[in-house]
């Protein structure tokens, strides 16, 4: 049964109509995501319920995701470069280049978290 624009299936158990409604399709967050998630829901409660109410969470939450992670790809090369972790160092000294670019890693990852998370 179809009334004003919407899909009404018969539930045979009450014998009441109930909407077909579908969830359109949505991302799947990442850590930055869910890092502003947690953030919101601990420390900004009413943007978070207001976020969610409107169904503006979720791409709110993608975008944060995704603006996190090419931000940490534009940032670590820079940061590589200017400490000196060159693929010469990588070839000579690995544990070296690795333990540089975990701590770069880190610092830049610190640098999102303060601009894009807990803004």
């Amino acid at each position: 049964m179809t009334e004003n624009g919407i899909q009404y299936t018969l539930d045979e158990r009450t014998q009441t109509y109930l909407p077909d409604l579908e969830l359109p399709q949505q991302k799947e967050i990442g850590k930055y995501g869910l890092m502003r998630r947690t953030f919101l829901m601990n420390n900004r409660k009413g943007t978070y319920q207001a976020m969610l109410l409107k169904g503006t969470l979720n791409s709110h939450l993608t975008e944060i995701d995704e603006t996190a992670s090419r931000r940490l790809s534009e940032i670590l090369p820079k940061m590589a470069k200017e400490a000196g972790a060159t693929e010469e160092l990588k070839a000579t000294d690995q544990m070296a280049w690795v333990g540089m670019m975990n701590s770069l890693k880190a610092q830049a990852e610190e640098i999102i978290i303060s601009e894009l998370i807990y803004s």
